[in-house]
């Protein structure tokens, strides 16, 4: 190395790990479905247009004015004079305990990496997938709409109640006219209004919110000098709140700091709203507190338009939510100590009319409300717009998708504001408010559930800056909001979160696969990885013995029938598709093996079968062999069983093509060749030559298996077996068997049906029996006796070791049941002449002898086991060499 060359050293502590080096360029979340996941990603490019908006104007102000807008000048009464004073500060205390849970998550998530548009849809999705992130997103977005909808009619109802006059109320007084659709005429133009703010941009947005945040700043100003300032009086109540019967206009009063009027405020005394005619309570009034906290995610929803989202949300969010809890507390109890129950209960504008100056309220009013209906406008139209950039609800969002010169997209925009203007047929504050509360309270718990999720999986990768937060205030945030979420209306929480669960099947079975990484991968490796290290070997036992199985496929194109029938037998154990390579490391350039796992992977995917997949290079496949049987598996999970295709000279169909091609319908020769799901090698034109193996390998690797206690079984006839034709016979209402031979039927007069691998035959039989789709087929025991055995003796011993092993037997020569013995006589040292039963089963198990000791014989026992085994259709020799069966309780 050149002396002038400088070196870079980075001293990483347990403080600063999770800071990034100088000049190392964050690694952001994908921000396209289709990008690839192959290495690292890149930073955004220096040229990229930077964000418009800093912590103060993008977090700070927004957030405060939708925490405040209509709760702080028109509801601060209603709920002190509905639900009494310890009621209301219990409810703040209760409401802003389950969102600062809620907004240390976010914290969490957003100093985690670098964040994009959507705000808490993108925090989900990236977190628990496409599935939780675009059912959430979709309530998230209706939330906002809903919101924005309940700010329109909030500033519509101070309008009326400073301009407007019942319709029953004759006056000389110019004053705007009242009803429902002059209601409705009302908010469609505050929304028009926030529709043209929100279509110029976030540039716009944020100056027309720094003004109306001095102007509420002001005007709240006004409120708490008021107070003091401002003597006591009577108050006349607005037409609206007359009590039925009375034609007169009661009259509240406005005491000053008085020890009684705080002492008469203290307790509870829901009455009727007199907006709505309804009687509140605990649940109703909560709904409404509540809607003061929603506005936290307002800084993060316009994360897209943030300089630097992951510095400016938890900074700016914490900020608001403190400003706002002191405010909204100070003006409960100056409301309590200086009202009367009656005026905050019947004046909804009651600080107008305590104020120094009417109008200043009046102002902030109108500014407040206005403007955290801009917010969750255009907070609505961000998430819509990252939904539809996701592509995960097809065409139907791809308009939203269309942006401005500037970056707006307001398409996004204009559908958000047409929902917002259907909303607005509700008519009512309170009758929205329920519904904007539950879908607010879901999106809150789904944030909470992503940070425990992250937390709980123990990424090495997830290490936010932000560092005041656990698993435990995760928790608490997830149950404090689904509490509220029944407690406020449960029939409202049901149907969302069976809403929310609809969208996620949907999304799961329709939406393209997504490049983000799943959180779920993560929390199963973590929880597998526990229960594989507490899977002891050494606690094994016989009752609770499981084929776990290791099938080697030497090309999968002529398996598939294997593959399907073993996933079958496996009886939910272990089942690894194994494959031998021939080749060298040490002379090849690469690992070759990488590059095939997708086809593998793909391949069981296609087959829908339950199976892992082992590779291996070896000189040899019966060193490959040895290799897989070594190191396939982890912990107690380890293969038991060896499966191996028959080696004979049948010339090999290539299945696998067929069944991709009955499955995907008909398509052009070119379509086929570019899109081919699996790329496994073509097969050999003769069977007899090419072979990666000779008769004397194969016998040895069986001789191998067994030395290292693994059971075997060797399938032949399997290349054209299909379930569904196995188990519909050929013959109407005949039945469908299995038959099962336990003896050695190359010495069939020194076999016995109660040794290990006759055990093993009669427990794997059995195994496939109760498997759902082999249950109607019937176990055939076929027995060979020798000549001058008593067949009584055998049947009786054979029928008590069936009783013993719980499997029902019965002979009925007459009646076919579910299970019969066919009991054949050979004669001692006689020629083998194994008879064929007049029905053909659809698969045979028989006896696999042991491997000669001397090797020379290989090729002499290959050849009597293809004897043995010619012509009988789909065959399982097998051998096994532990004990599988018990008598024990």
């Amino acid at each position: 190395m050149s002396e002038k060359t400088p070196l870079l050293h980075y001293r990483l502590s347990e403080a600063s790990c999770s800071e990034e080096p100088a000049g190392v360029l964050p690694v952001p979340p994908s921000r396209d479905r289709g990008q690839s996941a192959a290495g690292p990603r890149r930073g955004p490019a220096s040229t990229s247009q930077p964000k418009k908006l800093n912590t103060f104007f993008g977090v700070v102000v927004p957030t405060l004015l939708s925490m405040f807008s209509v709760v702080v000048f028109l509801r601060i009464g209603f709920m002190v004079g509905q639900c009494g004073l310890y009621q209301a500060i219990a409810m703040y205390v209760v409401a802003y305990f389950i969102i600062s849970m809620t907004v240390l998550s976010v914290c969490a998530i957003s100093t985690n990496g670098a964040l994009d548009a959507g705000g808490a849809y993108y925090m989900i999705s990236r977190a628990l997938g496409p599935e939780f992130g675009g059912s959430i997103g979709l309530m998230f977005f209706l939330g906002n709409v809903c919101a924005s909808a309940l700010f329109v009619l909030g500033l519509v109802e101070a309008i009326e109640s400073t301009f407007g006059m019942p319709e029953d109320i004759v006056s000389n007084i110019f004053v705007l006219p009242s009803g429902y659709w002059w209601s409705l005429l009302y908010g469609t133009a505050v929304a028009l209004l926030c529709l043209l703010v929100c279509l110029v941009g976030a540039n716009i947005y944020a100056s027309a919110t720094f003004v109306i945040f001095l102007v509420v700043i002001l005007s709240l100003g006004t409120v708490f000098v008021s107070f003091f300032s401002v003597r006591p009086h009577n108050v006349t109540l607005p037409g609206s709140a007359f009590l039925p019967g009375n034609t007169s206009s009661p009259m509240a009063r406005f005491t000053g700091f008085k020890l009684d009027t705080l002492l008469g405020n203290l307790g509870d005394g829901y009455g009727v709203d007199y907006t709505t005619g309804r009687m509140m309570n605990f649940a109703t009034v909560f709904a409404v507190v509540f809607n003061g906290c929603t506005g936290i995610m307002t800084g993060s929803n316009i994360s897209g338009d943030l300089k630097n989202p992951s510095y400016s949300i938890p900074r700016g969010t914490i900020t608001a939510v403190i400003f706002t809890f002191i405010i909204y507390n100070l003006l409960m109890v100056m409301a309590a100590c200086t009202c009367d129950r009656v005026l905050l209960q019947r004046d909804y504008n009651y600080l107008s009319e305590i104020n120094v100056w009417h109008p200043f309220v009046t102002v902030g009013v109108y500014c407040s409300t206005l403007s955290a209906a801009m917010s969750s406008l255009i907070g609505a139209s961000r998430i819509l717009y990252a939904l539809a950039k996701d592509h995960l609800f097809g065409r139907v969002l791809s308009p939203a998708k269309r942006t401005s010169c500037g970056g707006n997209p307001w398409v996004a925009v204009l559908l958000s504001w047409f929902l917002v203007q259907l909303v607005l047929f509700a008519g009512k504050v309170n009758t929205i408010a329920g519904i904007s509360t539950i879908f607010f309270l879901l999106v809150y718990a789904a944030v909470d559930l992503a940070c425990l999720a992250l937390e709980w999986a123990s990424a090495p990768n997830f290490r936010p800056t932000f560092r005041y937060f656990t698993w435990h205030t995760c928790l608490l945030g997830i149950m404090g909001c689904a509490i509220m979420m029944f407690l406020i209306n449960a029939i409202y929480a049901s149907a969302s979160i069976a809403f929310m669960l609809l969208l996620l099947l949907l999304i799961h079975y329709l939406s393209p696969t997504s490049s983000w990484g799943y959180i779920s991968q993560a929390l199963i490796f973590h929880q597998v990885r526990k229960y594989l290290l507490m899977l002891d070997v050494r606690k094994d036992h016989v009752k609770f013995w499981r084929p776990q199985v290791l099938l080697m496929v030497s090309n999968p194109r002529t398996a598939v029938g294997l593959i399907s029938f073993i996933n079958d037998i496996k009886k939910s154990g272990l089942y690894v598709l194994g494959h031998v390579q021939l080749g060298e490391l040490n002379t090849l350039p690469s690992d070759p093996l990488q590059s095939q796992y997708d086809s593998w992977l793909s391949l069981v995917d296609h087959l829908n079968i339950k199976a892992f997949v082992n590779l291996t290079l070896a000189t040899s496949v019966r060193h490959g062999v040895q290799h897989l049987l070594f190191i396939s598996g982890l912990g107690g999970m380890r293969p038991n069983t060896l499966v191996l295709g028959f080696y004979d000279n049948n010339p090999p169909e290539d299945k696998l093509l067929g069944l991709v091609l009955s499955s995907s319908g008909p398509r052009d020769p070119e379509d086929q060749q570019q899109q081919k799901p699996f790329h496994f090698p073509s097969l050999r034109g003769d069977a007899a030559t090419g072979k990666s193996m000779d008769p004397q390998e194969y016998v040895a690797v069986i001789a191998d298996a067994i030395k290292m206690l693994k059971n075997v079984a060797l399938a032949r006839y399997f290349h054209d077996f299909q379930r569904t034709r196995a188990l519909s016979p050929a013959e109407k209402g005949a039945g469908v068997y299995v038959d099962v031979w336990p003896v050695n039927l190359l010495r069939p007069d020194s076999s016995s049906y109660v040794d290990t691998c006759s055990l093993f035959l009669l427990q794997l039989a059995c195994i496939l029996n109760m498997v759902r789709a082999w249950r109607r087929a019937r176990l055939r025991l076929f027995l060979c006796v020798e000549e001058g055995r008593s067949l009584r003796g055998t049947k009786e011993k054979l029928g008590q070791l069936l009783k013993e092993l719980r499997i029902k037997a019965t002979e009925e020569p007459e009646v076919e049941e579910e299970e019969e013995e066919y009991v054949n006589s050979f004669p001692s040292n006689g020629a083998l002449i194994l008879d064929q039963p007049c029905l053909s089963p659809a698969v045979r198990f028989l006896y696999l002898p042991r491997p000669p000791a001397d090797t020379r014989r290989y090729t002499t026992y290959l050849r009597q086991l293809d004897l043995l085994t010619l012509n009988l259709g789909p065959t399982l020799l097998i051998h096994g060499v532990t004990p599988v069966l018990t008598t024990d309780l």
